[in-house]
C-alpha cells in the first residue's frame, strides 16, 4: 500500500471512530416536543467532542474530495439527521491560492499558445480560489470580458487516490454491516464518482453552461454566461465574465431600486419548468451561486453539479405535489411508496399515518412551508420507516429550500406554494406530454398485443373446452423446502449414525483383546477417533452452511 493511502486509511479510520455512532446514520429520531429557535444547538455533540459541526469541520481538513463528499450528503436528509445535512450544506472549500505562474503554464499546456496571443488581458489575482480550481479575469483578443477556471494541479490524482481508498472501504462496509447493507454505501459511493468525475471535467460544465442559457432563454430576467468553446477544454474553462454581487450579500437598501417580484417569479417558475418538464437539475443552486447583475438580472453560475431527473421521478413529483396542494396524505404516502425502495422492517400502515400528519400539518400552517420543505421532510420520513427515496428527490427539496432563501431575501413576501399552484398547469402539461421515442414504443407494444391476442385467447379457450386449464399459484417455494427438508433428514441420519458408532465402541470397551491404543481396546479407539472427526466435521458443515444461508436470505429481503 502506498505511503499515501495510507496515511487517507488512518485519517478515514479516525473519522469513522470519532463520527461513526450509530446514530448518525439512524439518528434521524428526533424529539418532537422539542423546537428550536434562534441558533441551532449542536444536540447530536458527544463527549469526545463529535458531532455535525465537528464532522463537517473535519471534511474539511481533509480536503476536496471530502469535502464534496459531505456537499454530496446534506443532500441525502434521509440518510442522516437534520442537524448533520445542515452543517454539511454550510461547508466551504475557500483555500490558498496556487501561485500565477503555475496558473498560466496550465492555461498554456491546456490551450496550446502563449497567454499574451489568446488574452489581451489576464489578471494573475484570482477572483475566487476552492480546492478544485480558482477563477482569473481576463479580456480576450476581440475585447470581450471573460473569467477563466483553472484546475487546480494534481487535483485529478488526489481526488483518484482518495477515491481509491473511500472505494474499498464501502465495499467492506456494505459485506460485513448492517448500516452497508441498507443504505448501500457502495451505490451512494458510485454515484459520488459520477457526479465528481463530471465536475472535474469543464467540458461538461461547458455543454451545461449552454444547456442552462437555452432553458433560460425565454425568460429576460435570468441570465447564464456562456462558454467560448474555443478557449475551453477538460482542466481550462472560459467564460463570460458576469458583473454582480450574490444575492443575499445585497442590503435592504440595495435591493430598493430593484424590482424584485418578477425577479423571483421567473426564476422560480424556471426552476420548476427545467426540473420538472425538462427533467434537468441544477443540484448547487445556493444563494452564493446566483448573483444579483448591475442590470438588475439574477445570473446563475456554477454549473459543476448538474443532476438528470427521469421522467418516471419527475411525473411522481408533480403527483405528490397536486397530493400536497390538496392535502391529501393518503395520496402522498402512496406516491412515495410507489417512488421508494422499501427495506426489511417497513411498515406501510405507520408510514402512512406520519405522511398523513405531516401533510395536514403543512396544510394548516399554510404559506408558512413551503413545498422544498415539505419534500425534504417527506425524504427523511421515508427514511426513518425503512422507504428509501429516490436520491432526486431529496435532492429537488433541497434545491426548492434554497431557491426559497434567494427569494424571500429579494421579496419576503413571495410564497413559493402559491408559485407552485400557479405553475401547476404547465407542469401537468409537461408532465403528460409523450415524447416520439415513447410514442412510438407504445405503438409497437399496442400492435403487438393486438397481434398476438387472438392466437393466446384461442388457446385459452381450448384448455377450457379440453378441462386442461391449470393455474399455477407460487405460496411457497417448492425447490426450496424439498431441499431444506433433504438437509435435515441428511443432518438427522448422520447423526443417528454417530450415536450408533459412538454406542457400539463403548460396548466393545468391554471386549478382551491383546492390541490396544493407550491401554484401550484398539478397535474401540479407532471407532471413538472416527465418531470425533465425523462429528467435528458435520458441526463445522451446519455452521458454514447456516451462516452461508442467512447472508443470502437477508440480501434477498433487503433486494
Amino acid at each position: 500500500m502506498e505511503a499515501g493511502h495510507r496515511k487517507r486509511y488512518a485519517d478515514l479510520v479516525r473519522l469513522i471512530v470519532r463520527h461513526g455512532r450509530r446514530d448518525l446514520l439512524a439518528g434521524v429520531q428526533t424529539d418532537e416536543f422539542l423546537v428550536e429557535e434562534g441558533e441551532a444547538f449542536d444536540l447530536d455533540a458527544g463527549p469526545d467532542g463529535s458531532g455535525p459541526e465537528r464532522l463537517a469541520a473535519d471534511l474539511e481538513q481533509m480536503g476536496p474530495t471530502f469535502i464534496k463528499l459531505g456537499q454530496l450528503l446534506s443532500t441525502r436528509v434521509d440518510l442522516l439527521p437534520a442537524a448533520y445535512t445542515e452543517a454539511l450544506a454550510r461547508l466551504q472549500d475557500d483555500v490558498e491560492p496556487f501561485p500565477a505562474e503555475e496558473v498560466r503554464t496550465i492555461v498554456e499546456e491546456e490551450l496550446g499558445a502563449p497567454i499574451r496571443s489568446l488574452f489581451s488581458e489576464f489578471d494573475d489575482a484570482p477572483l475566487a480560489a476552492a480546492s478544485l480550481a480558482q477563477v482569473h479575469r481576463a479580456t480576450t483578443r476581440n475585447g470581450r470580458q471573460v473569467v477563466v477556471k483553472v484546475q487546480r494541479p494534481g487535483v485529478r490524482e488526489a481526488v483518484r487516490g482518495d477515491m481509491e481508498v473511500l472505494g474499498s472501504i464501502a465495499g467492506k462496509v456494505d459485506r460485513h454491516t448492517e448500516v452497508g447493507r441498507r443504505y448501500g454505501i457502495d451505490n451512494l459511493l458510485s454515484h459520488f464518482r459520477r457526479s465528481l468525475a463530471g465536475e472535474l471535467d469543464y467540458r461538461q460544465e461547458a455543454q451545461h453552461l449552454v444547456r442552462f442559457g437555452e432553458l433560460t432563454a425565454d425568460y429576460p430576467h435570468l441570465l447564464v454566461p456562456q462558454p467560448i468553446s474555443e478557449l475551453s477544454t477538460s482542466r481550462v474553462l472560459t467564460m463570460d465574465f458576469v458583473a454582480g454581487r450574490p444575492v443575499t450579500t445585497v442590503g435592504p437598501f440595495g435591493l430598493l431600486d430593484v424590482d424584485s417580484r418578477p425577479l423571483v417569479e421567473e426564476l422560480f417558475s424556471a426552476y420548476l419548468r427545467m426540473i420538472l418538464v425538462d427533467g434537468t437539475l441544477h443540484a448547487d443552486p445556493h444563494p452564493g451561486n446566483v448573483l444579483l447583475t448591475e442590470d438588475g438580472r439574477l445570473a446563475l453560475i456554477d454549473f459543476g453539479m448538474v443532476a438528470a431527473v427521469p421522467r418516471r421521478v419527475r411525473d411522481q413529483i408533480v403527483k405528490l405535489l397536486l397530493a400536497l396542494s390538496e392535502g391529501d396524505g393518503e395520496e402522498a404516502a402512496l406516491v412515495l411508496a410507489e417512488m421508494g425502495h422499501p427495506l426489511a422492517g417497513y411498515d406501510a400502515a405507520k408510514f402512512r399515518d406520519d405522511v398523513s400528519h405531516l401533510v395536514s400539518t403543512a396544510v394548516t400552517m399554510g404559506s408558512e412551508v413551503d413545498a422544498g420543505t415539505v419534500l425534504v421532510e417527506l425524504s427523511r420520513l421515508s427514511g426513518q420507516h425503512g422507504l428509501r427515496p429516490p436520491a432526486e428527490m431529496a435532492m429537488i427539496g433541497k434545491t426548492l429550500l434554497n431557491l426559497d432563501q434567494v427569494t424571500q431575501h429579494l421579496d419576503p413576501s413571495f410564497v413559493p406554494s402559491e408559485a407552485i399552484r400557479d405553475n401547476i398547469e404547465e407542469l401537468l402539461r409537461g408532465g403528460l406530454s409523450v415524447s416520439l421515442s415513447g410514442a412510438i414504443s407504445s405503438a409497437i407494444e399496442a400492435k403487438n398485443f393486438a397481434a398476438q391476442l387472438p392466437r393466446r385467447a384461442n388457446r385459452i379457450m381450448d384448455a377450457l373446452s379440453d378441462g386442461e386449464l391449470a393455474f399455477r399459484v407460487k405460496t411457497i417455494d417448492e425447490v426450496r423446502l424439498v431441499s431444506v427438508l433433504q438437509h435435515l433428514a441428511n443432518r438427522l441420519t448422520m447423526g443417528i449414525v454417530l450415536a450408533a458408532i459412538v454406542v457400539g465402541a463403548a460396548l466393545m470397551m468391554q471386549v478382551p483383546t491383546s492390541s490396544r491404543i493407550l491401554g484401550y481396546p484398539a478397535i474401540a479407539m479407532v471407532f471413538f477417533i472416527v465418531a470425533a472427526i465425523a462429528g467435528a466435521v458435520l458441526v463445522g458443515s451446519i455452521l458454514i452452511t447456516d451462516r452461508r444461508e442467512a447472508r443470502a436470505a437477508r440480501r434477498a429481503r433487503e433486494q
